[in-house]
């Protein structure tokens, strides 16, 4: 056994609800192994957990979803990693949230050279999510012309610049001039200020009234309902996540005869979860580092602070990834 430093969810809430502890951490079981962080990521789902909209079931519970750093100690029956091995992860279980930790080896992916450990961490999650929706749900190439709402958030410029090497017309949105610029600057074509600007008016008009292939919103709330009139005909909605508090109740008649849409709800954990695409998204997505695809880190706090990053992405004060640092 072995103690470790971490941050526990004592009960569904508010930030008040996340401490410091000191917690026990056994020697790995059989098919486990032990991770001695080096980065952990933060992700909006992490604020899902939090406050109770996704159950994580017993308390104190441990968030975090995705992380790299090295293998410190293996457990019976594991075979194919060795201690010392720089590896990265992303989905559940949950336990991201400490120094160390101990996680099925079945979840680790190896860190090629010429990927930095805080990299990894930032792009774990993300760019499973990424391949996802570019690979899976709607194969985008050469000729495809996709919405994005929140371009300059981490999922938001790691897909712009995934999209652009596929050969996409990214258009995104975001809140301010300054991370429009961001956006921009990642390979984003057009940026609308959603604050400033009518989206679906502006997305009719960069598309010649024709709408785009396929859409992508975070955001949920009225934004996802309006988002269905930027989109053309047979073409596609993938509904991702709701940093707005809600989902609408969307009756099949707001995708039929008028727009005859397809509207997705992919999960990234089921994606995650299953091994035979979750392993060859996280070799497609180090290959793609590789060959230059950019991981923005826009922000790095101790993991004592993680209180300070859920604030931060909560108020929309975020651009690229955000990391812990134990």
């Amino acid at each position: 056994m072995t103690t470790t430093f971490a941050i526990e969810l004592t009960a569904p809430g508010g930030i008040e609800c996340l401490r410091a502890a000191n917690r026990t951490l056994p020697a790995p079981g059989p098919g486990e192994v032990r991770v001695r962080h080096a980065a952990i990521g933060v992700n909006f789902v992490d604020i899902y957990q939090r406050s109770g909209l996704y159950p994580v079931g017993e308390m104190p519970a441990v968030l975090g979803v995705e992380g790299a750093g090295v293998v410190e100690e293996i457990g019976p029956d594991v075979h194919d990693v060795v201690a010392g091995e720089r590896v990265a992860y992303a989905g559940l279980p949950l336990g991201g949230y400490a120094q160390a930790r101990n996680i099925p080896a079945s979840r680790l992916v190896r860190i090629p050279d010429g990927v930095e450990d805080r990299i990894a961490a930032a792009a774990m999650l993300r760019g499973v999510t990424a391949h996802m929706l570019l690979r899976r749900v709607f194969p985008v190439g050469a000729g495809t012309t996709i919405l994005l709402h929140a371009a300059a958030g981490g999922l938001g410029l790691l897909v712009t610049a995934w999209a652009k090497r596929l050969g996409a017309r990214v258009i995104g949105t975001a809140g301010s001039p300054a991370k429009a610029e961001l956006a921009l600057a990642h390979g984003a074509d057009h940026v609308i200020l959603y604050r400033e600007q009518d989206f679906v008016a502006e997305v009719r008009r960069l598309t010649d009234r024709c709408g785009v292939d396929f859409a992508i919103d975070g955001i949920g709330g009225e934004t996802l309902v309006r988002t269905l009139d930027t989109v053309r005909p047979f073409g596609m909605v993938a509904s991702i996540g709701q940093a707005s508090g809600t989902l609408p109740h969307l009756p099949l008649t707001e995708l039929g005869a008028r727009r005859s849409l397809a509207l997705s709800r992919p999960s990234v954990f089921a994606y995650a979860a299953d091994l035979s695409a979750y392993r060859p998204a996280a070799e497609d997505l180090f290959g793609e580092i590789i060959a230059g695809l950019p991981v923005t880190i826009g922000t790095e706090l101790p993991l004592a602070r993680v209180a300070d990053a859920h604030i931060m992405l909560e108020r929309g004060e975020t651009t690229g990834s955000l990391l812990l640092v134990p």
